[in-house]
């Protein structure tokens, strides 16, 4: 299944060879994420082509996010940079994971579910 994740995520992200290592790290945490929220009655195997794709979507999501820490605005005397991909880069690692919760939401438990018990 890893091989899928890393083949649809290198997609989605356009990645070189530089960045191979990384990509396929990103993807097995990535898979490793999504396997440990499938609810108690799913099997990998319900929903592998969603577990796959949210996998994928999740590392090319944390690879934008690592990619986000360019410079959003400079100055040196006559000469001016602004919006060098700091907010571009987090606005896409966003709808990249908002993606990946939508096509698991059948399967997976959410992620900021709390349950707290109440005594009387």
């Amino acid at each position: 299944m890893l091989e899928k994740i890393v083949s649809l995520a290198r997609t989605l992200t356009g990645t070189g060879e530089d960045e191979e290592d990384l990509l396929e790290s990103l993807c097995q945490a990535a898979e490793t994420l999504w396997m440990g929220r499938l609810r108690e009655d799913v099997i990998s195997g319900d929903c592998k082509e969603a577990l796959c794709c949210a996998a994928a979507f999740t590392a090319a999501a944390d690879l934008a996010a690592g990619q986000g820490g360019g410079v959003t605005s400079f100055t040196a005397g006559e000469i001016s940079v602004k919006g060098c991909g700091g907010s571009e880069a987090a606005d896409r690692a966003a709808a990249l994971r908002q993606t990946a919760e939508r096509l698991m939401a059948p399967y997976a438990q959410a992620e900021d579910f709390a349950f707290k018990g109440v005594r009387g």
